[in-house]
């Protein structure tokens, strides 16, 4: 049996924040890259080494980012909102992939030749490859925010739910760049007004 060419890797990356967009990326390695044994799942690099290889990555690979922005998490849920930003990534990527490896369990609908791979950022490069891709991606998107909403130290925590992010959540209340559906952010809602 020939091996499938053209092999796309999909992650996202944001979906347990309390607040920013969630973001996916979707990659195709080109026959010249190398060096794949530095490419990590991003969990496990700092954001130097991220951006670093994501450089490396975008030299040698096709790449396409897709994002869901608050409003849509908010009107659809995470989950729909995630597959959707997949789905914006894998359609905005130049070449077109024989197969489509997801990380976790589940896929957008209506794609063909896909397969998910619990844990797969952890084991296939390429998916590896669109984690770093996409938190490079939203971690640079976040840190710009973190210059207007100074008090949230995003640039540190990214809008995940830190000790840091609850404290000021609770001090400042929320904005418009928070998830009001997440629980945390939700009942939070109720007692400190909207800051724009």
């Amino acid at each position: 049996m020939k091996k499938s060419k053209n092999i796309a890797g999909v992650d996202e990356v944001g979906r347990g924040c309390l607040a920013g967009p969630v973001v996916s990326a979707a990659v195709i390695f080109k026959k010249r890259i190398k060096n794949k044994h530095f490419i990590k799942d991003s969990k496990k690099l700092s954001f130097k080494q991220r951006y670093k290889i994501s450089k490396y990555i975008k030299k040698n690979a096709y790449f396409a980012v897709g994002i869901s922005s608050v409003e849509e998490i908010n009107k659809f849920n995470i989950l729909n909102a995630t597959m959707l930003s997949m789905k914006r990534a894998l359609k905005k990527l130049k070449k077109k992939p024989s197969l489509i490896l997801i990380d976790g369990t589940s896929a957008p609908k209506g794609l063909k030749k896909v397969k998910t791979i619990i844990k797969g950022d952890e084991k296939n490069k390429v998916i590896s490859a669109a984690s770093i891709i996409a938190k490079v991606y939203r971690d640079i998107l976040m840190i710009k925010l973190s210059k207007k909403y100074k008090w949230y130290r995003w640039e540190k925590n990214f809008g995940y739910g830190t000790k840091d992010h609850m404290k000021s959540l609770l001090k400042y209340g929320i904005n418009r760049h928070h998830r009001i559906k997440f629980k945390p952010v939700h009942n939070i809602l109720f007692k400190k007004k909207i800051k724009h």
